[in-house]
């Protein structure tokens, strides 16, 4: 008996951790780290600052991942301009806060600990890409916000 219930238990939670949002959502963050990741390394080989390049590929990547969660992952829609205007604001807002979070891991290991650029780039991705995930399922895309 107690063995059927972890069964069902590793079923459910199978079903939660694998399902069509959340591999659309790698799909994105994938995506999304690509956009990031090139725009990044070509701001910084036409010789924008570390950090300043690290800045502006979040811009760019931000308002990319912005519309491919929306219409892809989340399927999200807004019935009027002001509720367009709030996911928008919630998902910047968002952002920035994990945006914090790449910039710190960014000047900890590149500008002081003079980690390579790309490793620890990539390391923070995958940070950023879950804390991302949490807040656009929980705050951002719910779906009360679209009724």
């Amino acid at each position: 008996m107690k063995n059927e219930a972890w069964k069902t238990k590793l079923t459910d939670l199978s079903k939660m951790v694998v399902n069509r949002e959340t591999i659309s959502y790698g799909i994105a963050g994938v995506l999304t780290t690509i956009v990031n990741f090139a725009s990044y390394e070509s701001l910084f080989r036409l010789g924008v600052p570390n950090l300043t390049a690290n800045a502006l590929a979040w811009v760019i990547a931000v308002t990319f991942a912005y519309l491919v969660n929306k219409i892809k992952v989340f399927a999200s829609k807004s019935k009027t301009v002001k509720d367009e205007a709030v996911k928008i604001t919630m998902f910047y807002g968002a952002r920035v806060i994990t945006l914090g979070v790449e910039q710190l891991g960014m000047y900890v290991f590149t500008e002081r600990l003079n980690f390579a650029r790309l490793p620890v780039k990539a390391g923070l991705a995958v940070i950023v890409i879950i804390l991302n995930y949490i807040f656009s399922k929980s705050y951002i895309f719910k779906k009360r916000q679209e009724n």
